[in-house]
């Protein structure tokens, strides 16, 4: 006999339907499975035939044949052992009413037949959408992610047996959602808590309003991890294509917690500086994302930057540049997106008080400590910013700090001015300003062109710096609802660039 269950396999972030197939004939008592398999699809054979044994069925002595179509996909993941599992089932003679037209089906089994959560539950339920197929049977576990499906028949089982008798007679078993554990809600920091810092405040809100990357430095307690904090708290939630792509990326790593994606919240990552090199880009036997990707349209904060092992920092230059990062494994490429804001966090030297005299690093030492950031990467900080030890003054004012809504709302009005701005583009920010378009939308009149050349010459730029400043100029105009990009914009833009460089050349004077 023959039977055919649609399941799904996985690609990067993307998913592909594919055909589960089985047939039971005359020969010799084997269980085969063919399809350009990986070795836990394969290992799926051994859990269904013991599954199937403790559900009290028995297995004819005849050639079971199992192929997952198309033929020269690689398959991956433990998503096929219940849709083999049912397929098998069909094939020796059960559920002869089930009606498998419009069917999907994907989870693992344990050994008891229990069905167990899997990764990447939503990308293969908008794939399985997307080809017309109707009715979905997943693990129970996995139900909460089908919520973002809609137009789907979406049931949930936690056995072998409830997902046999929903083919056989409909019967649907109670629907559990679960949903993230919410014992104590999380305070969300707001930047009215943040007191003084109104140079790092101001760089955080252009920051943000053109997506442009951000280096704070200054001593130890100074806020630069509160600020990078508070930053999730003036962007704007993510719009419904944004939110799918976040969330398909969640599915496929596997992480719990995605009601506050589903709400529209930017995703906010702070890995320690002690991760490796696949953990930042990705990667794996079976690629998966990794925190660059975790951060698209969201976040990245690096702390305490210069103690990042620096092939881990380099990693970040091609998405920096690109929005994506090209994994290549097992004769493979997969692409995974990295669009995300770069927020890094760093002292000045070992000890964190360089130039005060509380400093006590040798200059040896301190030239050392910054030499650890290459000049490539450095360069693609659109802004950088002191963040200075707050005076007892300021601790003691009694006068609230702006809020982080008033912020916001200055942002998302200069993010509006920048969707008018580039309607019918791929551009969506200031800072994804090709150089080709520069003199479109920075057009400078006489005064800003010779001012700008000035600099250029005097703080020797490279031209990367130099479109850097205009696109930050771009959004200091548009913050301050400004057609054109005026001299005060591009003096402001000019400062938070070649601040870095003040204090890069501070220190190598002091390299040896």
């Amino acid at each position: 006999m023959f039977s055919k269950i649609y399941s799904a396999t996985l690609t990067g972030i993307e998913s592909i339907v594919v055909s589960v197939e089985v047939d039971v004939s005359d020969g010799l008592p084997v269980f085969d499975m063919v399809g350009a398999l990986s070795l836990e699809v394969k290992e799926g054979k051994e859990r269904v035939r013991t599954v199937i044994r403790s559900m009290g069925q028995r297995i004819p002595a005849r050639r079971i044949t199992v192929n997952i179509a198309p033929a020269d996909l690689k398959k991956s993941g433990t998503g096929f052992d219940l849709p083999v599992a049912l397929a098998v089932l069909l094939a020796i003679g059960n559920y002869p009413d089930a009606k498998l037209e419009d069917l999907f089906v994907a989870g693992e089994l344990g050994l008891s037949g229990e069905v167990l959560p899997i990764r990447g539950i939503l990308p293969m339920l908008l794939a399985a959408k997307e080809v017309g197929l109707k009715r979905c049977l997943i693990p129970m576990d996995n139900l909460s992610e089908a919520a973002f499906v809609p137009g789907l028949t979406v049931i949930g089982v936690r056995h072998l047996k409830e997902a046999g008798a929903y083919l056989q007679e409909g019967s649907i078993p109670k629907q559990e959602v679960k949903r993230s554990e919410a014992s104590s809600p999380k305070r969300v920091l707001d930047f009215a808590d943040i007191h003084g810092q109104k140079m790092i405040r101001r760089a955080s809100e252009i920051a943000v309003a053109g997506m442009h990357n951000f280096l704070m430095y200054g001593p130890p307690g100074a806020g630069k991890s509160l600020i990078a904090s508070a930053l999730p708290t003036i962007l704007p939630p993510m719009t419904e294509q944004e939110k799918t792509q976040v969330m398909k990326i969640y599915s496929v790593s596997g992480k719990e917690n995605m009601d506050a994606l589903m709400d529209g919240q930017r995703p906010f990552r702070s890995p320690h500086h002690s991760m490796t090199q696949i953990a930042m880009a990705g990667g794996g036997v079976i690629p998966r994302p990794g925190e660059i990707t975790l951060a698209h349209h969201g976040v990245l904060f690096l702390d305490e930057l210069p103690e990042y092992n620096r092939k881990t920092l380099e990693i970040l230059r091609q998405p920096l540049e690109e929005g994506c990062i090209h994994i290549s494994r097992n004769k493979t490429e997969e692409v995974f997106p990295a669009d995300f804001l770069l927020v890094a966090a760093m002292n000045p030297c070992k000890c964190g008080y360089y130039p005060s005299v509380k400093c006590h690093c040798s200059p040896r030492s301190i030239g050392q400590y910054i030499a650890r950031i290459s000049q490539p990467l450095l360069d693609r900080f659109d802004l950088c910013a002191e963040a200075k030890k707050v005076q007892i003054t300021e601790l003691k004012e009694t006068e609230k700090e702006e809020s982080s809504d008033r912020i916001r709302e200055r942002v998302v009005a200069a993010m509006e001015i920048q969707k008018e701005r580039y309607k019918g583009c791929e551009v969506l920010f200031n800072s994804q300003i090709s150089s080709a378009a520069i003199e479109e939308y920075c057009h400078l009149d006489t005064k800003e062109n010779q001012y700008l050349d000035r600099i250029y010459d005097e703080k020797e730029l490279t031209v990367r710096g130099y479109y850097r400043i205009l696109r930050v100029a771009r959004t200091i105009a548009d913050l301050s609802g400004s057609e054109r990009v005026k001299l005060e914009h591009l003096m402001e833009a000019v400062y938070y660039r070649t601040l870095n460089r003040r204090f890069w050349e501070v220190n190598e004077d002091v390299s040896v």
